[in-house]
């Protein structure tokens, strides 16, 4: 809020949290006036359209038609706007008898009263203005009457908050809006002058506008900051593209609004302002799940649930728990994928289940995961093949009787280590119940550890994950805050393909754990993050940490109700806004973030790279996508435009099974010449289009036999020439298009052709070519040349050389 004084104008505006000082200086102040919706009454919703989904008996698009329609039949009729709701539901019912719109009236009502409440900087306003002796009068643009405003305001904040109102002006009753003279007649009614009056609300047309120039002091309520306000649009857009909007259910649900609005604005750090008004809400959702999840569990089972929170994901979620102020300890269990993995190798099936679906290329790491000593393991990878038949002879070795033995024997002690970890935490009594909290998504280390722990422990295991995804029925107790009972499995597999990010902002500033002392002490793998990202995150961590502390204060309801679905729905809007429609400011936090993969061995991965991206869209298109292997993908595509990035999400949200060729809705026939040393033929190669205005020419060269001439001049005075690089055919066709891996730059030269600046060239006559002669043969494997050209500017007339029908050139294969 701008404090300061003018002489004596006051400011214009004020945001959410000065408003309980919002009198402090107006000592000419006698009159307390608010607005309604969106000044007191705040909705559990992002705009007052989404509530009507909870309508009975009705659409939404049918009850906003039916305020259209009544609107316009006051207007012919009587000359003005502003109409009660009784004629709204006549519209909207025009054959129904008296009995069936009032039943309809009341079911709005009902609705708004389940979910309105408060802004409890609003109400502390409100008690200031009466300790000192201030009058507080409601001015509200609403088709509701004044009886039925305070019997909403008193069911939905309380009789207490109704108390403090003297006097309600509805814009039903006097048939005009505040920007259409509303207040004229509130003046006259309260025959007070009107500089003693200060009126606030969300509305700067209706509030200030409408208002300011009776002489009423006014202040501007901005609900939210630009980002802010920007932000909770995308989440609103994309609920709608995550959840069908259900009969009888608020859309876009929003109840994390209030705490945005009254706390956003007074953190500075954007590190910390990305917890608090992103990872906050997702996380405080979650908590609120798993303390229902408990409850249960403890109804169902009995004895103690122990609340095993698994590191290192696991430490936001434990965060959030301790500042809940909830009464069960958690417990921080330090579990990896590795040691996992490690003690369940005591049975053959398990260690063939482990060569089967894990064991991957790096043998020296497989090697590690068995379980054999460095020295051992090192005698085992030498005595191996070096290049073919190595995996399949590491294979035969491991399979042998006396290596099983080792592993298993291995294996048995390592878990013993694994039951003194967990024991050494929270010492479980037979009946207990062990509740594994993770972010997810397959549970994997429940999979690998509930039958040792059920086992050794007499107990049950339970894994509770933020999100679950199963890519098999394991027949485990599993559950997740968004799983397949509240989300279809094409949604939570959008989620589970960017949970990186996720992660990496909920770990632990320390290495995965690979082993364990005799007493259950972890032994953890040097961390290979970046000082500077820990320091990043931990300022996350802590919005996160507060916003759980806050947040609930700043609703005030009437009368409680079951706020879980609201934020399940709102945690699945958050998450999946925060991984696909990223804003810069998000990023510029994240930048240089990397993300290691929890499997003992330290490697790391970035995050995102929109250099990279970049590249790969204009070589490739966005299908370059496919083949990428960082963790955070849509955080690339920053900067290319909201379009793509929500064709990135439509795609991986409804599966929707397009192809490259779906994107091709333009070409260009670009002109070649094709010569072997002893012969020389023209023809044309389709160039279709990437990104940005550029485009792909794939030119075979078969076993590098062929060098190409590039007629750019025959159809351009200027070109941008990206890249020209030679790859096998066979890459080019593969479906994970992978920009950079085995290419090779060619080495052009110019006929014609003038390079002005890096990439642009100019051509200086329909002659001018770009000649590439092609690479070294180091194989038979046909090759070709891929050039990713963009027209700067095309040439007015085509040389009269041309060849009209000159063959296309093409490999078998290539289209």
């Amino acid at each position: 809020m701008r404090t300061h004084l003018q002489g004596q104008a006051v400011t214009d505006f004020i945001l959410p949290h000065a408003l309980p000082a919002a009198l402090d200086g107006r000592e000419t102040v006698k009159l307390l006036s608010l607005d309604c919706f969106d000044t007191l009454l705040w909705r559990d919703c992002h705009a007052p359209r989404d509530l009507f989904d909870a309508l009975p008996e009705t659409t939404s698009l049918q009850r906003q038609w039916a305020e259209m329609r009544a609107r316009t039949a006051e207007m012919v009729q009587h000359g003005r706007n502003e109409v009660t709701i009784a004629d709204i539901y006549r519209q909207l019912f025009p054959n129904a008898g008296r009995a069936v719109i009032e039943a309809a009236i009341a079911a709005e009502l009902e609705a708004e009263a389940r979910h309105c409440f408060a802004f409890q900087p609003t109400v502390e306003l409100m008690r200031e203005a009466k300790r000192r002796g201030i009058g507080v009068i409601i001015v509200s643009d609403t088709y509701l009457d004044a009886e039925q405003l305070r019997t909403l305001i008193s069911r939905a904040a309380g009789k207490d908050v109704a108390a403090l109102i003297d006097r309600i002006f509805c814009s039903s009753r006097y048939g005009r809006s505040k920007g259409e003279g509303l207040y004229q007649d509130v003046l006259k009614a309260l025959k007070r002058a009107p500089d003693t009056i200060l009126h606030i609300g969300d509305n700067a047309a209706a509030d200030v506008g409408g208002v300011a120039p009776l002489g009423v002091q006014t202040l501007h309520l901005r609900q939210f900051l630009p980002a802010t306000e920007q932000r909770l649009r995308l989440e609103s857009a994309v609920s709608a593209m995550l959840q069908p909007r259900l009969p009888g259910t608020i859309a876009a649900q929003q109840p994390h609004r209030a705490a945005l609005a009254a706390v956003e604005p007074q953190i500075e750090d954007d590190a910390e302002a990305l917890g608090f008004s992103v990872l906050g809400p997702v996380l405080h959702a979650f908590e609120r799940w798993l303390q229902q999840e408990a409850e249960t569990l403890q109804a169902e089972r009995g004895g103690t649930v122990h609340w095993l929170f698994m590191m290192r994901d696991g430490l936001l979620p434990m965060r959030v728990h301790q500042a809940s102020g909830h009464a069960a300890p958690g417990h921080p269990v330090e579990i990896s994928r590795f040691t996992a993995t490690a003690a369940a190798m005591t049975s053959e099936a398990a260690v063939e289940r482990y060569l089967q679906f894990d064991l991957g290329n790096d043998l020296d790491a497989a090697a590690r995961q068995l379980l054999f000593p460095a020295p051992e393991a090192k005698l085992l990878l030498r005595s191996l093949p070096k290049e073919a038949g190595r995996i399949g002879a590491f294979l035969r070795e491991i399979r042998k009787p006396t290596r099983m033995r080792q592993i298993h024997k291995s294996a048995k002690a390592f878990s013993e280590r694994l039951v003194a970890h967990v024991r050494r935490l929270v010492d479980p009594q037979p009946g207990d119940t062990l509740m594994l909290i993770d972010l997810g998504y397959n549970g994997s280390v429940q999979n690998q550890i509930d039958p040792l722990l059920t086992k050794q422990f007499n107990v049950h295991v339970a894994g509770r994950y933020l999100l679950l995804r199963e890519q098999f029925c394991s027949g485990y107790d599993k559950k997740g805050l968004l799983d397949e009972s509240s989300h279809d499995v094409q949604m939570l597999e959008t989620l589970s393909q960017n949970v990186a990010v996720l992660e990496q902002i909920c770990t632990a500033a320390q290495g995965s754990a690979v082993d364990y002392r005799a007493d259950g002490r972890t032994i953890c793998q040097t961390n290979s993050i970046k000082g500077r990202q820990s320091q990043t995150r931990e300022r996350i961590q802590a919005g996160t940490v507060r916003f759980e502390r806050e947040q609930a204060a700043m609703r005030l309801r009437g009368s409680p109700i079951d706020e879980l679905s609201l934020w399940r729905s709102a945690a699945a809007a958050t998450l999946t806004r925060l991984m696909y429609l990223p804003l810069p400011h998000e990023l510029t936090v994240l930048n240089g973030f990397e993300h290691d993969v929890n499997m003992g061995l330290g490697d790391t991965v970035a995050l995102f790279d929109p250099e990279i991206a970049r590249r790969g869209l204009r070589r490739r298109g966005l299908f370059y996508m496919k083949g990428s292997e960082r963790m955070y993908l849509p955080a690339e595509l920053i900067g290319e435009g909201l379009p793509i990035r929500l064709s990135l999400l439509a795609q991986k949200r409804f599966g929707l099974p397009f192809k490259n060729a779906d994107f091709v809705d333009s070409t260009i026939s670009l002109p070649l010449i094709v010569a072997d040393g002893t012969t020389a033929s023209t023809g044309a190669v389709t160039a279709t289009p990437t990104h940005d205005g550029y485009y792909l020419a794939p030119i075979p060269i078969e076993d590098c036999r062929f060098s190409v001439g590039v007629q750019f001049g025959q159809l351009f005075d200027w070109v941008q020439v990206e890249s020209a690089v030679f790859m096998p055919v066979e890459r080019f066709l593969s479906q994970n298009q992978r920009p950079g891996e085995e290419e090779q730059d060619a080495m052009p030269s110019l006929e014609g052709m003038v390079q002005t600046a890096p990439h642009l060239f100019h051509c200086e006559n329909e002659f001018a070519f770009m000649m590439v002669p092609p690479p070294p043969r180091a194989d038979d494997r046909p090759m070709m040349l891929a050039i990713t050209f963009r027209p700067i500017a095309r040439r007015e007339t085509q040389a009269a050389v041309a060849s009209p029908a000159a063959a296309p050139v093409h490999a078998p294969g290539v289209r």
